[in-house]
């Protein structure tokens, strides 16, 4: 009996030690991995973000070829490399005699569609494997919400904690209580100390050079000889054990707090390693969960809860999200916001402390918190009203994590409320009285966070009260935000008028702020 030559396609987002594909050897199989200009250049990527998922690819396969899997790699300067997949896939069929072609349900439309089409133009069979990675499949989330018109994330939480039984007791959460979020927003004031962020120091020199030699075009900063995000399977279960140790102690309590000094708190620095599927969500929250019960007398239920809400509960349910509104998600401008992005979001050349810290860190670091992501360069981005589109684009090229699916629903929906609504109840929007709360940012900034007008005023307060005058009509109907239209409407109307001026005046002159 004549074997079948199979051609196996992984992406650059599916390195899954775990996947079935690979629990046994089989030398007509092929497995191909490619870095190809069609992904480096379909957006303007961060450095680290390239250099990091080249390395991660790079790594995987060779612990493929380790295990004995044939594997064929491309790197981005490789001469038998067409950087285009179409192109790479019949390629590889017809070099390689393949006789049937198998791949993973990619996580992104755009490839998902590529795909489909791809397969219907080739001359052998095919055929579409689970990447095995997620707690739901794609269309879980609609069918949980059919026939509801609030899709409200806290339902499905509950749904997962007791369908998968994590921080349970039989039918009830453990502690009575299913969320901890009002415990999760202390500011940071250095009454705890941080632990170093874990490193994993290494050389990308030579990953850089070949991105300069193929113009690849980046932007963002990168030391070469000490990049220290986890790359491998092994560094990233260090990452995992790292965080279980020396951070989540102290993580839902300061979850959502921002310092000058202090770039990565408590936070686990794991998004780019499960985006990837070098890690599970699985065997995150189940090694956090066995942590936490090994260590209740230190460890208090709501630093766990908050950890484990953001990926059983909000990580599964934005892809649901995504999938449940694309394409015509990507295509959203409720608002109907039009403005471009200033230079200083590639630059971080403000004099707005708060934006100054996350843009330069994010640019430094292809990383920032989701509350430095949401309220204060989201804030800033949805209160002077720029087009979802460009935001959209700088979010999935600065961010290491920044894969669509993820990206997409907490840019266009939770951040910018393009969606109307669907993901969240109201926008996220805030003066700089948030910001003080939540940060030591506006301590040491040029403008004033108690001042509306002059010169010295933060502009997140004009722009905010500007915004909700804007946007009244659309959101007159929103009990969410009839407290704050009520207090918007008690603004005398010569001081809403001078706070329109002002407002006006700033997204004028955005680069000079």
């Amino acid at each position: 009996m004549v074997e079948m030559k199979i051609l196996r396609l992984l992406l650059g987002d599916q390195l899954n030690h775990k996947h079935s594909w690979f629990q046994q050897t089989d030398e007509n199989v092929i497995y191909l991995m490619a870095e190809m200009r069609q992904e480096t250049d379909y957006v303007k990527h961060h450095i680290q973000k390239v250099v990091a998922f080249f390395l991660s690819m790079r790594n995987f396969a060779s612990d493929l070829k380790s295990k004995n899997h044939q594997v064929v790699y491309l790197e981005i300067d490789d001469s038998n490399n067409p950087q285009h997949l179409e192109v790479l896939i019949q390629q590889t069929i017809e070099q390689y005699s393949i006789q049937k072609f198998e791949y993973q349900l990619p996580d992104e439309f755009r490839l998902d569609e590529q795909l489909k089409q791809i397969c219907e133009n080739l001359s052998i069979p095919t055929e579409v494997f689970d990447t095995e990675h997620f707690y739901t499949t794609r269309t879980e989330i609609a069918e949980f919400f059919q026939g509801k018109k609030l899709l409200l994330m806290e339902n499905f939480y509950r749904m997962m904690r007791k369908k998968h039984n994590i921080l349970m007791v039989g039918n009830d959460p453990i502690g009575n209580q299913w969320n901890f979020d009002h415990d999760n927003r202390k500011k940071y004031k250095g009454e705890v100390p941080i632990p170093n962020a874990k490193i994993f120091p290494k050389n990308v020199e030579k990953i850089i050079h070949q991105l300069d030699e193929m113009e690849v075009k980046t932007f963002g900063s990168i030391d070469t000889e000490n990049f220290n995000w986890p790359t491998s399977r092994e560094e990233c279960l260090e990452q995992l054990d790292y965080f279980c140790h020396h951070l989540l102690k102290h993580f839902g309590d300061y979850e959502d707090a921002m310092h000058t000094e202090e770039k990565f708190l408590f936070h686990s620095r794991l998004s780019f390693a499960m985006n990837t599927k070098m890690l599970s969500p699985m065997e995150v929250i189940e090694q956090v969960v066995h942590y936490y019960h090994q260590n209740e007398d230190e460890i208090t239920l709501s630093q766990v809860e908050g950890f484990v809400r953001q990926i059983l509960g909000w990580r599964e349910y934005v892809r649901g999200i995504y999938w449940k509104g694309m394409p015509n998600y990507a295509k959203m401008n409720s608002l109907e916001n039009h403005n471009k992005l200033p230079d200083f979001y590639w630059t971080g050349n403000t004099k707005m402390n708060c934006m100054k810290h996350s843009i330069s860190q994010s640019l430094e670091e292809a990383y920032a918190h989701h509350i430095q992501r949401l309220m204060i360069i989201g804030n800033f981005s949805l209160l002077t009203q720029m087009h979802p589109d460009e935001v959209d684009a700088w979010y999935l090229g600065v961010y290491i994590d920044a894969i669509e699916w993820v990206e997409m629903p907490n840019t266009r929906g939770m951040s910018q409320y393009a969606d109307g609504g669907i993901l969240a109840t109201k926008p996220y929007v805030s003066s700089g009285s948030y910001i003080n709360k939540m940060s030591n940012y506006c301590g040491s900034c040029h403008y004033s966070v108690k001042e509306k007008l002059g010169k010295k005023a933060c502009p997140f307060n004009s722009l905010y009260w500007n915004f909700l005058d804007d946007k009244k009509e659309y959101f007159k109907d929103n009990q969410r935000m009839a407290m704050m239209l009520n207090l918007l409407n008690k603004i005398p109307a010569e001081e809403l008028y001078a706070i329109k001026l002002k407002a006006k005046t700033i997204i004028e002159n955005l680069e000079i702020i």
